[in-house]
């Protein structure tokens, strides 16, 4: 093998691409998004303002906001009889896969398929992250033999979302902790995902194709799953002391605990999850379960002392899900289409600079054999 090829498994540290999107600054411990800290975001702005930010590359001002919601609201619907694509799948899908069926169908409507200019791209993103919210809560609906929740103008962005999750309008607390989960969510530099919508993009396949492809690398539990699987733990737990024995159980049969660890942060806990525990902190006390934020913090010193292991933005997220009365099967539905914001924007970087992605394997196997 030549000297400039270096093997990595699994690409760890390998830049695959420039972007002006967002960048993971380990060395002062920041999430950068268009050149704005993350956590500093989260404190002031909301999701509809980082759909700006990220899609525009500046934050709104004047009536900018207003005329992305506006925007948005237009879109909500999905296209006359799209819910019957749903009611053919079987009861036992995952939403996962109906998410990605939806958003895969979604393709045959959009008349501007091929068209990769900056300014389509931006409508078709601001039409996806209008419906992919309708598609994650109504296709989990009808797999469940519930009846449709359709979308509230009068609603903001979030609220409706969780409305028609939930079926009931929430209050003023619930949505700001569901809304900052969504733009915690929103952008994280290159995780598999992102790098499966840009490879896809690489092709000048379109704009669905991409997000089709990158649902299928989200429902993984190494990547998006994870979630789910900590809730799982948690009501498997029950109490604080339980969820402890689980934890030391599962450490001694070498079991891998979802919600810990990443591939950036390994030294300290993902800032994203220090706001989700503070959001957990606060929605726990509301609804009166702080035993369950206890039980969440009792993990977080198990694994600290045990595999010097912090939580990731899916640890805490879960039990605020949770306690927003979100199924748990739609927590990763729920990922997706935060993260839908930063797919987009990824992709459409990647058409105005496009190079096609072809790397190289490293060859283990036999060689001069005849036949």
């Amino acid at each position: 093998m030549p000297d400039q090829m270096i093997y990595r498994p699994g690409l760890d540290g390998v830049i695959a691409a420039e972007t002006q999107l967002s960048y993971l600054d380990t060395e002062n411990e920041e999430i950068v998004i268009r050149g704005y800290e993350l956590i500093e975001l989260a404190g002031c702005k909301t999701y509809t303002d980082l759909i700006h930010l990220l899609l525009h590359g500046s934050l709104p001002a004047g009536a900018e906001r207003s005329n992305i919601e506006a925007s948005l609201i237009k879109e909500y619907s999905l296209p006359q009889g799209f819910f019957t694509l749903f009611e053919k799948l079987p009861s036992s899908t995952h939403p996962m896969d109906a998410l990605r069926t939806g958003v895969s169908a979604l393709a045959g409507h959009d008349e501007r398929l091929e068209d990769h200019s900056p300014e389509v791209m931006r409508t078709t993103a601001l039409r996806l992250l209008a419906k992919i919210p309708n598609i994650v809560a109504n296709s989990y609906h009808i797999l469940q033999q519930e009846p449709v929740i359709e979308p509230r103008e009068e609603l903001s962005y979030s609220a409706n979302f969780l409305y028609m999750i939930t079926g009931t309008i929430p209050s003023e607390q619930e949505v700001k902790f569901f809304d900052r989960s969504l733009l915690l969510y929103s952008e994280h530099e290159m995780p598999n995902s992102t790098f499966t919508a840009r490879v896809i993009a690489s092709t000048n396949a379109d704009l669905y194709g991409a997000l089709t492809g990158a649902v299928a690398s989200l429902k993984g539990n190494l990547h998006g799953g994870a979630n789910e699987a900590v809730m799982h733990m948690l009501l498997e737990g029950k109490t604080t002391d339980g969820f402890r024995h689980l934890l030391y159980e599962k450490l001694q049969k070498k079991e891998k605990v979802m919600g810990f660890g990443h591939r950036v942060y390994r030294n300290r806990m993902d800032p994203r999850a220090s706001l989700m525990k503070e959001a957990l902190r606060e929605l726990a006390k509301e609804k009166k379960r702080e035993d369950l934020f206890d039980m969440c913090e009792a993990g977080e010193a198990v694994m600290k002392e045990e595999k010097n292991l912090y939580p990731n933005l899916d640890y805490y997220a879960a039990p605020v899900y949770y306690l927003l009365s979100v199924p748990i099967a739609l927590y990763t539905p729920i990922f997706f289409a935060a993260r839908t914001l930063g797919l987009c924007a990824h992709v459409t970087e990647q058409y105005a600079n496009n190079k096609l992605f072809r790397p190289r394997v490293l060859y283990s196997g036999p060689r001069d054999l005849h036949p």
